[in-house]
C-alpha cells in the first residue's frame, strides 16, 4: 500500500470517528443538560426511555424525524431551506482542526490524533465562528416572520460586538506560543513548567484572556445569558420560530456542535488540551489513550460549565450586551495585549 492510500485511508477513519463522537456527544449534552437543570430544580428529569432514561435521545430523534414538516406559505423557500445546514456545516467542521491527543502508533505507523493539522488552526476556527451566524440571519430573514427577523438581527449584532473581544483575546496567547497551530498551543504548554512543578498552561500565563475568550465563546453560541436571539420571552423562538421536524432539530444539533467545539478549543488553548501533568508512561500505546481521556474529560468539564451557567444566571438585556462587549472585553483584551507584550520584551 502506497503511502498517499495509506494516508488518505487514515485521514478517512479518523473523520468517520470524529464526526461520529460529534454527533454522539451532541446527542447525549442534550440528555446530559436535561438531567442537570433537572437537578439544580430539584426535579428528575427523562427516565421512561431506556434505564435512567439514557435512551432519551434517540427517542428524541426519531420524533424529529417523523415528525410532520411543515413549510410556510410565506416563506422564502430557497433560503429558508438552506439555512439549517449553513449552521449545522460549519458547527461541525470546527473540530477538524482541533488535537485530542499527540500521537497513536497503531500497526508501526504513529498516527496523529488530529483530522486536519492546518498551520492557521486558530484562523480556521476564528473564521468557522463568523460563518455561523449567517445561518441564523438567513433563517432569520428568510422566514418572514418579525420575531425570527428580529432574532436574525440581534444575532448578527451579537457576533459582531463579541466576534472582536474573541479575536483579540487570542492575541496574547499566540504571542506566548509563537504559532498559529493548535498542536504548537498545546506543545508549548506542555514543554515548559512554572516554579519547576506546575504545568505552564495559558490559563495561568493569560487568565484575562481566558475569562475575555469565555464570555465571548458564550455569546458567539448564543448560550445564556446571551440567548437574545432566541429570547422566548420576547420572541416566541427567534430566529428558529417558523421552523418544524427535522430542520427544526439541526439547529439544535448546531447549537451543542458549537458548544463541543468550544469547550474544547477552551481546552486545547487554556488547559494543555491533551497534555497529562505529571503523569509519563512508558507504554506509548496507553499514553497516547490517556491523552485522550485527559482531552476528553477536560472538554467535559467545559460542556458541563456551558449547562451550569445557562440553568444558573439570568438573560442580559439587550443594552447590556452590548456595553459588555464594547465597552468591557475589547478595551480588556487590548490592554491585555500591551502587558503581554511588555512582559515579553522584559524577558528577552
Amino acid at each position: 500500500m502506497g503511502n498517499e492510500t495509506a494516508y488518505a485511508i487514515e485521514s478517512l477513519v479518523k473523520i468517520v470517528v470524529v464526526l461520529g463522537v460529534t454527533l454522539g456527544v451532541v446527542a447525549y449534552t442534550v440528555l446530559a443538560e436535561r438531567k442537570i437543570s433537572a437537578f439544580i430544580q430539584n426535579r428528575l428529569g427523562p427516565n421512561r426511555v431506556g434505564p435512567w432514561g439514557l435512551l432519551q435521545p434517540l427517542a428524541d430523534g426519531l420524533k424529529f424525524l417523523f415528525k410532520e414538516d411543515v413549510i410556510p406559505g410565506h416563506v422564502n423557500r430557497i433560503v429558508y431551506l438552506i439555512a439549517p445546514a449553513a449552521i449545522l456545516v460549519p458547527a461541525l467542521m470546527g473540530f477538524a482542526v482541533v488535537p485530542f491527543g499527540h500521537t497513536l502508533n497503531v500497526l508501526g505507523r504513529n498516527i496523529q490524533l488530529q483530522v486536519a493539522d492546518l498551520d492557521v488552526g486558530v484562523l480556521y476556527i476564528l473564521a468557522l465562528a463568523s460563518l455561523g451566524v449567517y445561518g441564523i440571519v438567513l433563517a432569520g430573514w428568510a422566514s418572514n416572520n418579525k420575531y425570527a427577523l428580529l432574532g436574525g438581527m440581534r444575532a448578527a449584532a451579537q457576533m459582531i460586538s463579541y466576534e472582536l473581544a474573541l479575536g483579540l483575546s487570542l492575541i496574547g496567547v499566540l504571542m506566548v506560543t509563537g504559532s498559529l497551530r493548535l498542536n504548537d498551543v498545546v506543545l508549548n504548554q506542555a514543554n515548559h513548567t512554572i516554579l519547576g512543578f506546575l504545568p505552564r498552561w495559558n490559563i495561568f500565563t493569560q487568565p484575562v484572556a481566558f475569562v475575555i475568550f469565555t464570555v465571548a465563546v458564550f455569546a458567539e453560541t448564543n448560550r445564556l445569558p446571551f440567548d437574545l436571539a432566541e429570547s422566548e420571552q420576547e420572541l416566541v423562538a427567534g430566529y428558529h420560530t417558523e421552523y418544524s421536524s427535522l430542520k427544526f432539530a439541526l439547529f439544535f444539533m448546531a447549537e451543542y456542535a458549537n458548544m463541543m467545539t468550544s469547550a474544547a478549543v477552551i481546552a486545547t488553548l487554556f488547559f494543555g488540551g491533551w497534555h497529562v501533568p505529571w503523569i509519563q508512561l512508558d507504554n506509548p500505546i496507553a499514553m497516547g489513550l490517556l491523552q485522550v481521556v485527559s482531552f476528553a474529560l477536560k472538554t467535559g468539564f467545559f460542556l458541563f460549565v456551558f449547562i451550569w451557567v445557562r440553568w444558573t444566571v439570568p438573560r442580559f438585556r439587550y443594552d447590556q450586551v452590548m456595553w459588555l462587549g464594547w465597552k468591557m472585553l475589547l478595551p480588556l483584551s487590548l490592554i491585555n495585549i500591551a502587558i503581554t507584550g511588555v512582559v515579553m520584551a522584559l524577558a528577552q
